[in-house]
């Protein structure tokens, strides 16, 4: 595929988000709040989360609808936008990122005005919202997990589910980097392989487990969420802190999503080297 202006545009924003620093909201807020912060990791912990992400992947494709991509990408199978336009790709992502902020705001300014007790049904929601923003925004660059790809399709969004919590830069281009062995290993059709040589080393490295991710969201949540167990103004901090969370997410997953399209389509070579 001919490098475009537009594709290498895209190449350059993909690059200065895996060099961005990390929580910039979390940070703050964790730092002005972190007694609060430790109050609520107790009345939500992470095997609260951990349920979420395990529910969220198992309903994935329940809960990954795919007809307005269908009709909006002017594709007869999700699969044709691997190939089609990564223009196009990227004004279908769009629409998905600014519909789960709308959904994240209405949301957690509705149950941030109740205080502590919303976050119990706050947290649950927001992460199974981000899990689902995830696998949106790769169905419109043509990915999609089925029985025969679950397993590494789960890894890479548990991948983008971990970058996108990650504490600091070294943390986060740690998680980067497995997400660009993932890509290579999906490419080559060679994790199966891995997997059945029982080649476990690469696959660790490459890996995010539910646990580990649901260790990261939980601290990133309990840091941004703090603030919205105090009543009255616990409405407004939720919806713009849900906001800020979601659309977090969001990048990290069109991001992603991008890096991994470019390299299937031979626009960029892949930056990680996989030893089958």
């Amino acid at each position: 595929m001919k490098q475009s202006d537009y594709m290498m545009q895209q190449y350059a924003l993909i690059k200065a988000w895996e060099n961005e620093e990390p929580g910039i909201v979390s940070k703050t807020f964790g730092k002005l709040l972190s007694p609060v912060g430790k109050l609520i990791s107790v009345v939500v912990p992470e095997k609260v989360i951990e349920s979420s992400i395990n529910a969220a992947n198992a309903a994935a494709q329940y809960l990954t609808d795919t007809n307005d991509v269908l009709r909006d990408g002017k594709v007869e199978s999700i699969e044709e936008l691997r190939t089609k336009d990564l223009k196009l790709s990227d004004q279908l992502a769009d629409s998905v990122h600014n519909w789960a902020v709308g959904i994240a705001t209405a949301e957690g300014g509705a149950v941030g005005a109740t205080g502590l007790p919303g976050l119990i049904a706050d947290i649950p929601f927001i992460t199974t919202l981000a899990l689902r923003t995830i696998h949106k925004i790769g169905v419109c660059y043509g990915f999609t997990a089925d029985a025969s790809n679950a397993e590494e399709e789960k890894a890479f969004v548990l991948g983008v589910l971990a970058a996108a919590n990650a504490s600091t830069l070294g943390e986060k281009a740690g998680f980067i980097f497995g997400l660009k062995q993932i890509s290579v290993l999906i490419q080559r059709n060679a994790w199966k392989k891995l997997a059945e040589m029982g080649s476990a080393n690469l696959l660790a490295k490459s890996i995010v487990s539910v646990r580990q991710a649901a260790k990261l969201i939980g601290v990133n949540l309990t840091k941004r969420k703090a603030s919205q167990s105090i009543p009255f103004i616990g409405g407004v901090v939720g919806a713009a802190l849900n906001a800020s969370f979601i659309n977090d997410i969001a990048w990290a997953a069109r991001r992603s999503y991008q890096r991994r399209w470019l390299e299937e389509n031979k626009v960029i070579e892949p930056e990680a080297s996989v030893d089958e």
